[in-house]
């Protein structure tokens, strides 16, 4: 199994699943979907097999070999599943804790040890991002972030529009580098943007200087360590260039129990070898 230092990636899975706990008496789940999405547990839903599954397969295709999964103190199916139940021939799947859902960056911040100096690649546990997008971090040199082209978000992702038009989106300069995530825009931010918009949804590249940045930010207004602010942080305080690489297809989506059906459908069929 390779360990280049290219090989590795981290997966934010501590969440409390808030939203997906949320009970939907319009969506039709089979029971253990259902049962998934009660426990919070939103990567461990079951499409034939868990949401996860599918993640980690695209990963192991674009070259990525050890998984850091970023769970709680209280996540045992998931280490039962992935180290007990399955066996992986293609990855290697390792843990971190952190130990309170203290935000984003708080969450990078636990695979410190599992970086040891080596560029990590950041995602999600309830996005299913294109492959080519973890092909290009996984080639990238430096740190970088996934932008995607709202667009393509609009033509082929499950989420509904009027969410899509709400996401955080990329300021990017002429010579193609981050300078900005927005929260929310407004109508005038998104005026003064060149098209295509992109969109991020917490796809990235780092190196060794985002564990810096996450020690250094204080909480925002909600109360939790975020990881726009940490690269923020390392862009304008620690001089840390991030390439924003323009991704022209959609993401999808887990976060309600309303998305289980149409992503369900999307990843149906698809073969998955760990």
């Amino acid at each position: 199994m390779s360990t280049s230092a290219n090989s590795k990636a981290v997966i934010l899975a501590r969440g409390l699943g808030t939203r997906m706990r949320r009970s939907d008496d319009q969506t039709q789940m089979s029971g253990a979907q259902a049962a998934a999405a009660a426990s919070g547990l939103k990567a461990m839903i079951p499409i034939d097999r868990p949401f996860l599954d599918y993640v980690l397969h695209d990963l192991a295709e674009a070259g990525f070999r050890r998984i850091c999964l970023v769970i709680g103190p209280e996540h045992t199916q998931v280490r039962q599943y992935y180290h007990h139940t399955i066996a992986c021939e293609r990855i290697q799947v390792e843990f971190a804790i952190q130990e309170k859902p203290l935000g984003t960056a708080d969450a990078v911040a636990a695979a410190e040890s599992f970086a040891a100096g080596d560029p990590i690649v950041v995602l999600n546990s309830d996005n299913y991002y294109p492959p080519a997008a973890l092909a290009a971090l996984h080639d990238l040199d430096g740190s970088g972030l996934a932008a995607f082209e709202r667009q393509a978000m609009l033509a082929g992702s499950n989420i509904a529009p009027d969410r899509i038009t709400t996401f955080a989106v990329v300021q990017i300069d002429a010579s193609g580098l981050l300078r900005r995530i927005v929260e929310k825009p407004d109508a005038r931010t998104l005026a003064a943007l060149a098209e295509p918009i992109c969109v991020s949804m917490n796809c990235w590249r780092f190196g060794p200087a985002i564990f810096e940045a996450c020690r250094r930010i204080t909480p925002s207004p909600r109360g939790e360590l975020e990881i726009t602010d940490a690269v923020q942080y390392a862009i304008e305080q620690l001089g840390e260039p991030f390439r924003a690489l323009v991704i022209r297809a959609p993401v999808l989506d887990m976060s309600y129990r309303s998305d289980v059906p149409a992503v369900a459908a999307k990843l149906q069929g698809k073969p998955v070898h760990l």
